[in-house]
């Protein structure tokens, strides 16, 4: 992918089998909703006219003033404020026919209901779940994930409840992150304690492709907890200090090799001394051991000679 490749990453690309959910039967589109003020007016008018009506005893009158006042208070009922952040979902008798989200008091078909959602962004934090990596340890993790509803009529009409919907499909596909990789790193693959960027991208995606049905998007999610279960803990703690103690006394060994290697090159460029085979190998030696030891050395000073 190109530097100023702006197009989505797919779940294919991140290694994740894509979650095929059901087609949804329905998808949001704009509600006719005009300014809510001019049928307020309209509605106000025709309320005072039924009662100007009413009020002048003639039966005419009456007659236009109970019409004029029903109309009016039919009209008022179309009436319907909209918060920022929340859209309203109108039916008429049960079939979806589009959703405001204008904010400010709209005015929609009398004969309609309407549904409040919520648009704004919202947090989830699981559970700390215990599940067993991919080399079956147990481990525990949990997560936030910040997600927002993106398609109100999916949200309403695609699952029961969609705030419900994300919370188990979050749990789910934690799971399957988690049991997909092993929390400490091998040669090859990914690992969830040393690819936290990598594996929270795979995360956001599963959850993305599962509650995408529900009209949600998923804007990002990540690890709040890993660690090894309280069982196994102590036992993969002191593997990894001995795995820090091989790595660390490999690099002294390695760099212990290459001080002796130049100390035997430099004085043999400076001609200091002249060391036979057994001289080198005995320097050699006792060099490793200063260089390796993990304690303090105490010098041993010889009164003779090499060989006696």
């Amino acid at each position: 992918m190109g530097a100023h490749d702006n197009r989505p990453t797919t779940a294919g690309e991140l290694g994740v089998t894509p979650v095929r959910m059901p087609d949804p039967a329905v998808r949001e589109h704009k509600a006719w909703g005009p300014n809510g003020f001019v049928g307020l007016l309209a509605g106000l008018v025709l309320v005072g006219l039924g009662i100007a009506g009413i009020a002048a005893g003639d039966g005419v009158l009456i007659g236009f003033g109970i019409f004029a006042l029903v109309l009016g208070l039919v009209t008022l009922r179309g009436l319907t404020t909209v918060a920022p952040g929340e859209a309203k979902v109108v039916q008429f008798f049960g079939r979806y026919v589009g959703t405001v989200r204008t904010s400010g008091l709209r005015w929609v078909n009398p004969l309609t209901s309407r549904r409040k959602i919520s648009t704004r962004i919202r947090n989830h934090e699981s559970e700390v779940l215990k599940v067993n990596d991919l080399d079956g340890n147990p481990i525990e993790i949990a997560a936030v994930v910040v997600w927002q509803v993106e398609d109100t009529a999916r949200a309403v009409f695609e699952v029961d409840s969609f705030v419900a919907f994300v919370h188990t499909q979050t749990e789910t596909a934690i799971r399957h992150i988690a049991t997909s990789y092993a929390y400490d790193s091998h040669e090859e693959g990914l690992s969830l304690r040393q690819n936290a960027e990598e594996i929270t991208e795979r995360l956001s995606r599963e959850i993305g492709d599962r509650v995408e049905a529900a009209g949600v998007t998923i804007v990002e999610s990540r690890l709040t907890h890993l660690a090894y279960a309280p069982e196994i803990a102590g036992a993969m703690l002191q593997r990894q200090q001995a795995g820090a103690v091989v790595a660390a006394r490999g690099r002294i060994v390695e760099g212990a090799v290459g001080m002796v290697e130049m100390a035997l090159e430099r004085l043999s460029e400076r001609e200091i001394v002249e060391l036979d085979e057994e001289r080198k190998a005995a320097m050699v030696s006792n060099l490793m051991v200063v260089l390796c030891g993990d304690r303090a050395t105490q010098p041993i000073v010889n009164a003779g000679s090499l060989y006696h």
